[in-house]
């Protein structure tokens, strides 16, 4: 006959002892990533379908000059506008020379020249300042002239360079610094832990201005995509990458090891659909469009784009926005340097254990 078991080891583990063995197993933190991946693909996939499958016009400011008001003209703006949903929002300027220093300051997007008391209209599109706007406004204004009875000449004042045309590069090299900004801090917390807190902030630097210059070298020199101004480019592209890198350090001195979650949200979820480099920002959704240009990938697309296609009319902004979050990122990692998982401050030798 078996021996029966007795005493408190004979009996079989309660519900209570196999939830706490399995929270103390790695078990768990693999499920709650299996969980988190999953999330993360579908909320992907969303972010950027919803904002970039079907751009739809929502508010693009264009210049008009000239017969504007006489009849045709004025029928022509308002089949614009019927076509394209109310979307066009028309400037007067008194001269077509004016308009085009609008469209170099990227206030506006396209001219109507309004001539022959209305009868022809002579529309001015800039391919540089957003390739799917000018796409719109060039396939849409022939068929309102057709109907308004209005002869239409399109033409590109400012159209992006041959290697490059259908203006994704400048996308492209910013997604590149984006995530090479914070998988390079990542790797930096994994595989150099012991790092003070001033080394990690000099390598982040130091990967940062490496990275940058072999994005420009690599799509200007190498493959000839774009023919930047290359130390400009190059600095905004360091600057994005630290800004980048930085902010996941800081998410990491806050929350430790889920610190990728915040970075991939606001990165990239977040930040690169709404950036306007694959999708100009009147056609995205407007909630996107607003907050685009605060975000560090927003803001990188917009330097970027000025210094390749706008030399001489360079904006503060987008460089506020990426100073300001690797100013705030930095001071924040700082402040709390003791709670980041790998960083310690530098001891004396004769204080180590």
């Amino acid at each position: 006959m078996a021996d029966t078991p007795h005493g408190g080891h004979g009996k079989p583990p309660t519900r209570g002892q196999h939830w706490a063995a399995f929270r103390q197993s790695p078990l768990l933190p693999a499920v709650v990533l299996v969980l988190i991946l999953a999330a993360a693909a579908g909320l992907f996939a969303g972010s950027y379908t919803y904002s970039m499958a079907n751009p739809t016009p929502r508010s693009i400011p264009a210049a008009v000059v000239g017969a504007y008001q006489q009849d045709r003209g004025r029928a022509f703006l308002e089949g614009m506008e019927k076509a394209l949903s109310a979307s066009v929002k028309v400037r007067t300027y008194d001269s077509v020379a004016r308009a085009r220093r609008a469209i170099d300051e990227q206030e506006i997007f396209a001219i109507f020249d309004v001539r022959d008391d209305g009868r022809s209209v002579v529309l001015d599109v800039s391919g540089a300042s957003g390739v799917s706007v000018a796409q719109v406004l060039a396939e849409t204004a022939p068929a309102v002239g057709r109907r308004t009875g209005v002869a239409v000449t399109v033409r590109d004042i400012k159209p992006l360079q041959p290697g490059d045309p259908r203006g994704l590069t400048i996308f492209y090299i910013s997604l590149a610094a984006v995530i090479i900004g914070f998988v390079g801090a990542i790797q930096l917390s994994v595989h150099a832990r012991a790092l003070t807190p001033p080394e990690r902030i000099a390598f982040t630097v130091a990967y940062a201005l490496l990275g940058g210059f072999t994005i420009a070298a690599a799509v200007d020199w190498v493959l000839g995509a774009l023919d930047l101004p290359f130390v400009e480019s190059w600095l905004i592209l360091a600057l994005t990458m630290f800004a980048s890198g930085m902010v996941f350090t800081m998410f990491n001195t806050l929350i430790g090891r889920w610190a990728m979650l915040p970075t991939w949200g606001l990165m990239v979820l977040l930040g690169n659909p709404s950036s306007g480099g694959a999708v100009s920002w009147p056609l995205l959704p407007s909630v996107l469009g607003a907050i685009g240009q605060w975000l560090p990938p927003g803001a990188s697309v917009s330097a970027q784009h000025t210094a390749v296609y706008f030399a001489g009319h360079q904006h503060a902004l987008p460089f506020l926005v990426l100073s300001g979050w690797a100013l705030v990122s930095c001071a924040v990692f700082w402040t709390w340097r003791h709670r980041h998982p790998g960083s310690r401050e530098r001891r004396p030798a004769h204080a180590a254990p």
